[in-house]
């Protein structure tokens, strides 16, 4: 099991570097730049003093000396200075990580212990009223848009109803509130966050447990196991589920990408000061150094989740970390 960690982790390197080259190349290309930003609304500013700008940024420089200067910096975990406060980017990014890892891994958290048991309950009771309502509610969860779900549960539970927050993920005078208050207010403020990021998640691992669980419970050992008596709890949980998990871990490896790149909408919405929230302000002033450096922390993450999918699938299936060695 080391050395197949240890080759995935290698294989991570060539794969972070590529991601900073194509990342570079795009946001340097796209129309408009921080110069241009920063003077559209300044009629006197002059050519000079846009010239001027760009030297202070070394945007002056050849696009792959630029790219060179970065890569060098970036292997200090030195990401540069913010072109719109003049703050180190890492520090910036550090700020935001916990939060927005905790939305992540909650949201991870409660698509899994959702979807696994009602696709493994939809198997198991195909054709039932169960199955049909969750065959419903996978549709709706595909067809539903993050964002507009997210405004109308806003205007739902906290402009109707007035029992959840809808900004931010604590309340301004929580300095007055002892650590069971404070844990509750945090909880309020989390609540719709979290649910609305993972419902798309729900509804789509829901189907693929359903799929896989089906296509095991067809097997022969499957009728074997019954045919010795076996309660059919144990034939369930013990025998088939464990095969039909092996898809499922991979799916969820490929969904950490999706919930990352979901927090730029719903941070954005809901006020929450996280890397989603701080990628959409950056974008919007082109800031450089602050959208490499959460691109590539992003993908970062990304990566290590797709790792922990290759270590959790090693896990329940033993030929995959033998023919890994």
């Amino acid at each position: 099991m080391l050395s197949y960690t240890l080759k995935r982790l290698l294989m991570m390197i060539p794969l972070i570097f590529g991601i900073t080259l194509i990342t570079f190349a795009v946001i340097h290309l796209a129309p408009g730049g921080p110069v241009e930003v920063e003077t559209e609304m300044q009629l006197k500013a002059s050519a000079q003093a846009k010239e001027n700008l760009k030297k202070l940024y070394g945007l002056d420089k050849p696009l792959h000396v630029q790219y060179i200067d970065w890569l060098k910096r970036f292997i200090l975990l030195d990401f540069g200075k913010s072109f719109v406060d003049n703050r180190d980017v890492f520090r910036k990014i550090v700020e935001r990580v916990p939060v927005t890892l905790t939305i992540n891994l909650l949201s991870l958290i409660l698509i899994v212990i959702i979807a696994v048991p009602v696709g493994v309950i939809s198997a198991t009771r195909r054709y039932s009223f169960f199955d049909k309502f969750s065959t419903v509610f996978v549709f709706l969860g595909f067809s539903t848009p993050t964002f507009w779900l997210a405004l109308l549960l806003m205007m739902l539970f906290g402009v109707n109803l007035g029992i959840l927050p809808i900004s931010g993920i604590q309340s301004i005078d929580i300095s007055g509130m002892g650590p069971f208050e404070r844990l509750a207010d945090w909880i309020k403020h989390l609540i719709l966050p979290v649910g609305i990021s993972a419902f798309g998640g729900i509804a789509g691992l829901s189907r693929y447990s359903r799929s896989s669980m089906l296509e095991v419970i067809r097997q022969d050992y499957i009728r074997t196991a019954r045919a010795k008596g076996l309660r059919e709890s144990d034939v369930i949980v013990r025998h088939a589920l464990r095969n039909a998990l092996m898809p499922i871990v991979t799916i969820l490896g490929l969904s950490v990408p999706g919930l990352i790149g979901g927090g730029v909408i719903f941070e954005t919405i809901f006020a929450i000061p996280g890397m989603g929230q701080l990628f959409y302000s950056s974008a919007i002033a082109r800031d450089y150094p602050a959208i490499m450096g959460i691109l590539v922390i992003g993908a970062i993450l990304t990566l290590l989740g797709n790792l922990l999918a290759d270590i959790s699938y090693a896990y329940v299936d033993p030929r995959i970390r033998k023919s890994g060695r």
